[in-house]
């Protein structure tokens, strides 16, 4: 009887732990189905935020152009958001907040190394998709405050920039090297479009712009105003590159904004970056479709932008995904 007892207990036992067993296996198989769903949402997001600047620079409509671009040939949804510019994107990339940014190469660069604004609080999660077009620093005013020189700014109210912008660094270094400082000046922190308004009121005298030439706010400004751009002389310009090498010589051209002649200036270059943690295939998806769809850009800034010219001043690491499209392509730094 005992014997018999155990008999049925050994097999009770024996099925129940099959039927442990397979329920164990269940669970097992389905968590790796899981993990490679997430790991698939995770690679490929759904939505994807291209951060730009004031709707009165030239990030913003390239940034609307380029979302319709990723959208169509990459099926994520993408869209562009209006932002403070250069600065605050480093940082709201850090914050996890978006996927791609328009930035500065002088801002993507202080932002990795975790100096000026970014001391103490460097931007770890960046890489490069490329550069795109030269960023020309403006001195906006107009021809009724008689302002002609970077030394006439001195006491003047100055606008140099939306928190946060690199308009606001570039302000502060081209000052320096005519040696100005903020608080030789009545300054405000102001979006071109409020810098712009301000100017027309007589609110402020001159504003400082940071953005591919012609800028929308500027052009605004010139249909009501005689614009006048205050020039960078050439010696000054030299000193300033030999501090500050991200800078290059530029010019605002004879006619924009209605100008009877070129304007010597400045320039840093305008970027995309985008979070290091984007998969490869999706950057690469990117890049390709941004650099191959140039034709559907209506601004006149997309004719300066090329793949061919995009590793030119990068500055910091090139993400893989984009670094494989311009190796395919037999593209390198000049």
């Amino acid at each position: 009887m005992k014997k018999r007892k155990f008999l049925l207990f050994a097999v009770l036992m024996l099925a129940l732990s099959m039927f442990l067993a397979a329920c164990g296996g269940g669970n097992d198989e389905g968590g790796t189905d899981t993990d490679t769903d997430e790991k698939a949402t995770d690679d490929t997001p759904k939505f994807m935020s291209i951060l730009t600047g004031g709707t009165g620079g030239t990030y913003y409509p390239l940034g609307g152009a380029f979302a319709k671009i990723v959208t169509d040939g990459t099926s994520i949804d993408t869209t562009a958001e209006t932002t403070g510019a250069s600065a605050e994107n480093m940082q709201s990339l850090k914050d996890n907040k978006a996927e791609i940014a328009f930035t500065q190469t002088d801002i993507a660069s202080y932002a990795s190394e975790g100096k000026l604004m970014f001391e103490g609080n460097a931007v770890d999660n960046i890489q490069a998709i490329g550069t795109l077009y030269p960023e020309t620093i403006q001195i906006v005013t107009t021809e009724k405050t008689g302002i002609k020189s970077v030394e006439d700014l001195k006491g003047k109210k100055v606008s140099i920039g939306a928190p946060g912008s690199g308009t606001a660094a570039n302000a502060e270094q081209i000052l320096e090297v005519h040696g100005i400082t903020l608080d030789d000046i009545q300054k405000q922190d102001l979006s071109f479009d409020e810098s712009v308004s301000g100017i027309q009121d007589g609110n402020i005298d001159a504003a400082f712009v940071t953005a591919g030439t012609p800028t929308a706010a500027v052009e605004q400004l010139s249909a009501t105003e005689t614009v006048v751009i205050v020039p960078v002389e050439a010696d000054k310009a030299d000193a300033l590159i030999e501090k500050y090498p991200y800078y290059t010589k530029d010019e605002v051209p004879s006619g924009t904004y209605k100008l009877g002649a070129a304007v010597p200036t400045v320039a840093v270059q305008a970027m995309l970056v985008v979070k290091s943690d984007l998969s490869e295939q999706v950057v690469y998806d990117v890049t390709k479709s941004i650099f191959e769809n140039l034709d559907q850009v209506t601004h006149a800034k997309a004719k300066q932008i090329s793949a061919e010219k995009a590793l030119n001043g990068v500055g910091i690491d090139v993400h893989p995904g984009a670094q494989k499209y311009f190796d395919e392509k037999g593209i390198t730094a000049e």
